[in-house]
């Protein structure tokens, strides 16, 4: 642990069975060096939850130094998968998250994981999601926990959940947003050769069908030039003739290549980009962040804010730019 580095202190759970993916995915988000980051970059440890050698995935063998006591001194714990959604939780490390929750530290689990918060006790009556295979049998051993299988991640506040193991990279790209901002963030998320957002849910993923090659050439083009004019009105009608077809066939076409209606694909685009606007250093007044993500008024922009990300506009500005918000809600 560099000390130079005065930031969160992060410390990521090693047990016997160690998930060794969402293991990296924690250690390059805040164990990797990032000098250019400068002193309040994350302070990064590994908590041995029981005696080692500790055995990995892949046929590693792991060593940690520090044991349960470490709890006492993190600010995030990072819980990296668990060896199975329905392996005990030893009561000890049960009992030290939940001391540790209760001086004010993180929780986060990844993929698995969150089956070892479940079992602290400390994620009843919050929400919280998984790696989607799971979430019907956690959810019967868990009533008290409202799982979400449409999500990458869940944000309660000092509880984090994220869905299957590359939803990890998603939650800890957003640990990293709303504490050191979006250019932050956006810098990690370029070194990973990753977008700093990724939209939708886990949905996508559940038995999609693979997009046509032949129509996604078609209608790349036409899909670019939606995202460049989300502040205007789009209909059907008109998408369907700049893309050389019937409104049927433009519609069945479209939903083979993405996956969504175009209703759905423009709603997910408009939100995203007002969520990239919100999160801008300058901050524009909310009625045109409105007009220019393609939702006309502000009333819009909100009723839909609200209902896929739980939040309001000026609330999810004020996160990403510490202000007030430019406008009242």
């Amino acid at each position: 642990m560099p000390n130079a580095l005065r930031g969160p202190h992060v410390v990521v759970l090693a047990y016997d069975g160690l998930c060794t993916f969402e293991f990296g995915i924690a250690y390059e988000v805040f164990g990797l060096p990032r000098p250019e980051m400068g002193e309040d970059w994350y302070r990064y440890s590994v908590c041995g939850i029981e005696p080692g050698p500790l055995r990995a995935a892949g046929g590693l063998t792991v060593s940690v130094d520090r044991g349960l006591d470490l709890l006492a001194e993190a600010d995030l714990i990072v819980v990296p998968g668990w060896r199975s959604i329905n392996a005990e939780v030893p009561e000890d490390l049960a009992e030290a998250l939940r001391q540790a929750h209760a001086r004010g530290a993180r929780l986060m689990s990844l993929c698995s994981g969150v089956a070892v918060l479940a079992a602290t006790g400390l994620l009843d009556g919050q929400r919280a999601t998984t790696h989607w295979r799971y979430v019907e049998g956690i959810a019967a051993r868990y009533p008290n926990i409202s799982f979400d299988a449409d999500v990458l991640y869940m944000d309660e506040g000092n509880l984090l959940t994220a869905a299957g193991s590359a939803a990890g990279i998603d939650l800890c790209l957003h640990v990293v947003r709303r504490d050191h901002g979006v250019d932050a963030a956006n810098s990690v998320a370029r070194r990973l050769v990753l977008p700093p957002h990724r939209e939708g849910g886990q949905a996508q993923f559940i038995r999609t069908s693979v997009p046509v090659a032949r129509e996604g050439m078609r209608l790349g083009p036409l899909l670019e030039w939606m995202r460049e004019n989300l502040g205007q009105e789009q209909p059907i009608r008109f998408l369907a003739t700049k893309a050389g077809m019937s409104e049927r066939t433009f519609q069945r076409r479209f939903e083979q290549t993405t996956g969504e209606s175009v209703g759905e694909w423009l709603l997910r685009e408009r939100l995203g980009h007002a969520r990239t606007l919100l999160e801008g250093r300058a901050s524009l007044p909310l009625d045109d962040i409105a007009v220019a993500s393609g939702f006309g008024t502000l009333a819009t922009l909100r009723h839909h804010f609200r209902r896929r990300l739980g939040t309001s506009p000026s609330a999810y500005q004020k996160v990403f730019n510490g202000a007030a918000p430019a406008a009242a809600e």
